[in-house]
């Protein structure tokens, strides 16, 4: 029987230059389908407010909705790394952080919790890292943020912008963080900052160069009406959910997905 795949895994694939392959799940079925065709990373993403409840934002998930859906995809799954969000006020301070991430772990069965922050978040990131729980970050576009920085616009793009980026991502890494997401932001900024830290970086709308890629399911399927630019619908030339996730995993190991259209200068 093949192993769960860990952040040592992961942390081999970069050394390696194997891309990374996540996808969001948010129940049995479909996790089942996605560890079938080889996902390694099914992310538990808050993104259910929005694609699961018919929310305008991620901001009214709770913890127990994470925690449930989470539940639901660990039942299933054997070899996906299975990594949860912590969704909006989850994670105020570093105690709360603690209890929240362990619900998603003893409960829901998560083998990773996922943050949104740079330096306001090292201090929660060192104490979660200490208890022994992977940590995922999450820079440029932070969804959670979404009201604050006037919606889901492209980040990095100015030279002060990038050089916090650039040093958020170290200080996340010197903290404990296993891994990072890196969002909406140039492809040639999410290639330096890969370059730059040791751990895996999982990009979405941050170019091909990123260590591995993540896709919402349901804008990989085609059913969002306003996908975002970095979207490729891979139901298109598909016969079954099956064989689009199939194809989203062969694009990303072969660096042909995302192309020059679906990344940002």
């Amino acid at each position: 029987m093949s192993r769960r795949i860990t952040v040592s895994v992961l942390r081999k694939m970069k050394e390696e230059g194997e891309k990374i392959v996540c996808l969001t799940a948010y129940d049995s079925s479909f996790a089942r389908i996605q560890e079938a065709e080889g996902v390694e990373v099914i992310l538990v993403g808050d993104s259910l407010g929005m694609v699961i409840q018919g929310h305008g934002s991620t901001l009214p998930v709770t913890i127990e909705d994470m925690v449930y859906h989470a539940r639901c995809v660990s039942r299933v799954t054997r070899t996906a790394m299975v990594m949860a969000d912590m969704p909006f006020m989850s994670y105020r301070n570093s105690d709360q952080a603690l209890l929240n991430a362990a619900r998603l772990m003893q409960e829901g069965g998560a083998c990773a919790v996922k943050l949104e922050g740079g330096a306001e978040i090292c201090d929660t990131v060192s104490h979660l890292s200490r208890w022994g729980i992977p940590v995922c970050g999450h820079l440029g576009l932070q969804p959670q943020s979404v009201n604050k920085i006037g919606g889901y616009r492209i980040q990095g793009r100015t030279e002060s912008q990038a050089r916090q980026l650039i040093e958020h991502a170290r200080m996340l890494e010197d903290a404990g963080a296993d891994m990072l997401v890196l969002e909406c932001i140039p492809a040639t900024l999410a290639r330096q900052i890969t370059q730059d830290v040791r751990i895996p970086v999982i990009g979405i709308g941050a170019g091909v160069d990123c260590d591995g890629q993540v896709l919402v399911m349901h804008d990989l399927l085609g059913m969002n009406p306003h996908p975002p630019r970095f979207v490729q619908n891979f139901m298109i030339e598909a016969d079954s959910i099956s064989s689009a996730i199939h194809a989203y995993i062969h694009a990303v190991k072969q660096q042909t997905f995302p192309g020059a259209e679906q990344q940002f200068d």
